[in-house]
């Protein structure tokens, strides 16, 4: 990505290219917010569970696009969400001085995740261990609530593996 800031970018009439995948991570967003995680899924309706259903759902896309090749575009998608994460400590009162602390462990939080779910995913098992870790953070859980979570993943997971790379970049996350 360029150095320019945005702001003169925009005056020099370039445009930000990660502005293409907004529709993407909108989705991912919305589907992380979905009420059937929080319901049936016993996901904490709080902004840490809501963090990580969030970033749940964004480590598929994020393994998916690296399948496809699209390490640039996957970039873009984890900057669209560090400056969305960014925005969201702030109205939540966190100050300058601590909200790159914050913003590095989202992102060493994202890295561990996409790490667990791609190795579940890879072995067809331990899916439900990754989430009770990362999700439910080891808090107790019904095995109902985890299997509700884990096979509306597998399910997301299935289709986002029929999507074309560019149906995918476009926002359609199956």
């Amino acid at each position: 990505m360029s150095t320019i800031p945005a702001f003169l970018q925009r005056l020099l009439g370039r445009s930000d290219p990660r502005e293409g995948l907004r529709p993407l991570y909108q989705a991912v967003v919305g589907e992380g917010r979905q009420p059937h995680w929080y319901l049936d899924g016993a996901v904490p309706d709080t902004l840490d569970g809501r963090f990580d259903m969030i970033v749940a759902i964004l480590a598929l896309v994020l393994i998916r696009l690296e399948q496809q090749g699209a390490a640039q575009e996957s970039a873009w998608l984890t900057e669209l969400f560090v400056d969305d994460m960014d925005g969201q400590l702030r109205q939540e009162g966190i100050g300058d001085v601590v909200v790159g602390k914050h913003v590095g462990r989202m992102m060493s939080a994202l890295g561990g995740r996409i790490s667990a779910y791609r190795d579940a995913l890879d072995r067809h098992a331990g899916l439900a261990d990754a989430l009770r870790r990362n999700l439910y953070r080891g808090a107790p859980v019904s095995d109902a609530a985890v299997a509700h979570v884990e096979g509306a993943l597998r399910e997301r997971w299935v289709r986002l593996g029929c999507l074309s790379r560019d149906a995918l970049l476009a926002g359609d996350i199956g």
